[in-house]
């Protein structure tokens, strides 16, 4: 689950990492009240007004702008609420922005220069170890950097017997060539990230940039934070975090329905019970020369009120040209699997308007069969993946 950038800065902050502190606005008017008291509780006099969409680059669209008064607060603000933002991260329609962070101006003037960092914190899955990858290059793209300057991207693998130790953490400072009081502060700064991923059980933090101010503080600007789905239900307080707006609609009434929907790009539809059965079918796709348009899993009961339910949805996608439902019947029989299909598509004949083909194997799959070819619907029967391969490519032809 993406977060929004002040909801990632609050699980920060809550485990003591040094943010750039702010405050969320829905409203032009809501900003400009902020800001003041964002002035009055930091001593602030100019503020970062940032566009709160779950994409990267939110600056090169335009999302991200200094405002010098309290009246470029305003119209900076009013400007940026309900425009659709377009960043190399959305879409070409981009995304509309609902909200606004109020920051705080921290590249205040001083006794030494500002510098940017980049730091994350992930999962490494060829070594099933945590990593902490960072980068003097921060305030950059990173896969940029990555690409051209390679020796500039540092990692740190992280012993899960023994947590990150202070050496690590001392390491990583000085790979990014801190001293004195701003060592200390990126020591601190990073052993308390590392805690905070672990706690809160998240499957990335990024942070870029990590800026070390004139007066050697250490703070996050930005916080990109991805929660682990599958452990929310221990994380009730994140869990309200959702921001269901910023995601695919067809996705959240999947979800809803208690399936197992991803959106892709594709041109055939695919409803199937089991995540491994489903990545099969989706290769089965691609080699019949279609593409998947999307990743269903169905589950074990495939009756027909949950039948109806994914062709509905798979349905609401315009890019689809055919429908693959496959099945393996093993808890659920194939014949009861094939009288819920019949009856689906009963129900909603006039607005199925593209070939489904049918491939039911396990308990009763032949009886399965004949019930599909003898229903006189516009469905076509498989028994083996062959089979359903051969009448995917035909259709598509």
């Amino acid at each position: 689950m993406n977060l929004h950038e002040f909801q990632g800065k609050e699980i920060l902050a809550s485990f003591g990492v040094g943010i750039q502190r702010g405050k969320v606005a829905s409203t032009a008017d809501e900003a400009v009240s902020l800001a003041k008291v964002l002035t009055e509780e930091t001593g602030t006099g100019w503020h970062v007004i940032k566009a709160q969409v779950h994409a990267g680059g939110r600056g090169k669209g335009g999302g991200v702008k200094l405002a010098k008064s309290l009246d470029e607060v305003k119209s900076i603000a009013d400007q940026i609420i309900g425009m659709n933002l377009v960043t190399p991260q959305t879409s070409a329609e981009g995304k509309m922005v609902h909200q606004v962070l109020v920051a705080e101006d921290v590249y205040y003037p001083g006794e030494s220069e500002t510098s940017e960092f980049y730091m994350s914190v992930l999962l490494n899955r060829s070594t099933g170890r945590n990593m902490i990858m960072y980068s003097t290059e921060g305030g950059m793209d990173i896969e940029e950097v990555a690409e051209k300057t390679p020796h500039l991207i540092f990692t740190e693998e992280v012993d899960p017997s023994t947590g990150l130790t202070g050496f690590q953490a001392r390491n990583i400072a000085f790979n990014l060539g801190l001293s004195g009081k701003a060592f200390k502060e990126m020591v601190g700064f990073v052993t308390k990230l590392y805690k905070a991923y672990v706690e809160s059980d998240s499957s990335l933090f990024e942070i870029n940039p990590v800026l070390k101010t004139s007066d050697d503080k250490i703070l996050a600007v930005d916080a990109k934070v991805t929660l682990d789905d599958n452990a929310l239900f221990r994380r009730k307080a994140y869990a309200e975090m959702r921001d269901e707006r910023e995601e695919n609609p067809i996705e959240v009434e999947a979800k809803a329905l208690g399936l197992n929907y991803v959106d892709l790009d594709g041109n055939v539809g695919c409803m199937v019970n089991g995540a491994g059965l489903a990545m099969a079918t989706m290769d089965l796709i691609k080699m019949a020369g279609g593409d998947p348009a999307n990743f269903l899993d169905v589950g074990g009961t495939a009756n027909a009120k949950r039948v109806e339910e994914a062709f509905r949805i798979i349905l609401k996608d315009p890019n689809v040209k055919a429908i693959l439902v496959n099945i393996f019947g093993g808890i659920v029989r194939c014949d009861r699997v094939a009288n819920g299909i019949v009856e689906a598509y009963k129900n909603m004949a006039d607005q199925i308007n593209v070939p489904i083909i049918v491939r039911l194997q396990g308990t009763n799959s032949e009886l399965a069969k004949q019930i599909i070819e003898e229903s006189g619907l516009e469905v076509h029967a498989a028994v083996e993946f062959q089979e359903a391969a051969d009448k995917v490519k035909a259709l598509l032809r």
